[in-house]
């Protein structure tokens, strides 16, 4: 999470920013309920199953606001034009490993939205 990263409610600004003492991992703690993937700008609902399963969400679930689609499709399709066939085994560009690969390039998303 970026520290100049706005989000559009306090409920969901207080759900990211959560830090629990006793579990290091968010997905551990049963008071977490929101996961945010910076990398991809997506939200999640977390599945408390003892993984690190969420469900993606298009509405903050507390003020409605309309959430940025997901740029997951995105970052594979930046990292495939680069040369890159296996991002998640192969050792990819830093700006890809964060938010920086999109906040540096920005283009629409249209061409990468589901019907």
């Amino acid at each position: 999470m970026g520290a100049d990263k706005t989000y559009c409610c306090e409920m969901m600004t207080a759900q990211i920013a959560h830090h629990c003492e006793q579990h290091a991992d968010v997905f551990a703690c049963p008071d977490a309920l929101i996961v945010y993937t910076p990398q991809f700008d997506k939200y999640g609902i977390i599945i408390h199953d003892g993984g690190s399963a969420s469900i993606t969400i298009h509405y903050c679930p507390w003020c409605g606001t309309t959430l940025p689609d997901s740029k997951r499709d995105r970052w594979f399709d930046e990292l495939a034009a680069l040369g890159f066939d296996d991002p998640v085994m192969q050792p990819i560009p830093e700006a890809f490993m964060s938010d920086a690969w999109y906040q540096d390039n920005p283009s629409s998303d249209a061409a990468h939205r589901v019907a």
